[in-house]
């Protein structure tokens, strides 16, 4: 079979190829000045408040990072000053810690200064000044800036340091929203809510109050003895599992007659 000659292109063809490409090339240098001119106008029109906007946000940003460690160096010139008066205050010298920590506590804002605070009003009360301790812890309390939890913590000193003065009904309506299962200072806020209702004559309100703290985990063993004691008065069953209890005090039953005796040391 024979071959059929490849046909050749034309001069026609050839030069409407030849105009084909010059139209493209002629399409894409259009098309990068159009580029290019557009790119320049937006630079004209935007250039200058684009420029301004990056500068402010460098400036906003070293301003953040300047603040930051002016912070963090406030932060570490307060704590050398609460850990210079817990010094003073562990070697005896009560007074000092105490006049060390005025500054610091008059600042009456958050963190450090709340902590400074809760000192001197500890030293006030360990000095025999039940007035100014309870006038201090009342601020901190008071204080929205200070942590939830130390603002708890000191509501509750506050009560205790000034308990004797107050009247029942008072610390009832005082402490009453911290004595509540789950609360992180239920067990001594209920144990003085408690006292207080068994002023008032409610034995039943007492009773159950103190087998609740009786039976809380995370109570000091020995203000859930204590419980556990006022509440069996009251005639309220704060034990829920009796032989637990003798394993934890140490108490061991004996198989030969069922005597209870104290365990071996």
């Amino acid at each position: 079979m024979a071959l059929t000659p490849k046909s050749e292109i034309t001069r026609e063809e050839k030069l409407a190829q030849r105009d084909a490409a010059e139209r493209e090339a002629l399409l894409r240098e259009v098309d990068d000045a159009v580029r290019q001119g557009d790119a320049e106008q937006f630079l004209n029109a935007w250039g200058k408040p684009l420029l301004a906007g990056l500068v402010l946000a460098l400036a906003g940003f070293g301003g953040y990072l300047f603040w930051e460690s002016r912070q963090e160096a406030a932060m570490e010139k307060d704590a050398e000053v609460l850990v210079a008066a817990l010094d003073q205050v562990e070697a005896g010298n009560l007074k000092s810690g105490y006049d060390q920590l005025e500054a610091l506590a008059g600042e009456g804002g958050e963190g450090a200064s709340s902590f400074a605070a809760m000192m001197r009003a500890g030293i006030a009360a360990q000095q025999s000044r039940p007035d100014e301790a309870a006038r201090l812890f009342a601020a901190v309390a008071a204080n929205e800036s200070a942590p939830s939890a130390l603002r708890d913590l000191a509501k509750l000193r506050e009560v205790a340091t000034k308990y004797d003065s107050m009247g029942s009904a008072e610390i009832v309506a005082a402490l009453k929203p911290l004595a509540v299962p789950g609360k992180q200072y239920f067990a001594s806020a209920g144990e003085l809510v408690g006292h207080a209702y068994l002023d008032q004559g409610k034995r039943a309100e007492a009773g159950a109050l103190f087998a609740q703290i009786a039976q809380d985990e995370t109570a000091p063993e020995s203000l859930k003895s204590r419980a556990r004691q006022m509440a069996g008065v009251l005639g309220v069953d704060a034990i829920k599992d009796v032989d637990a209890l003798l394993e934890e005090q140490g108490v061991t039953e004996e198989p030969a007659d069922g005597a209870v005796a104290a365990a071996p040391q």
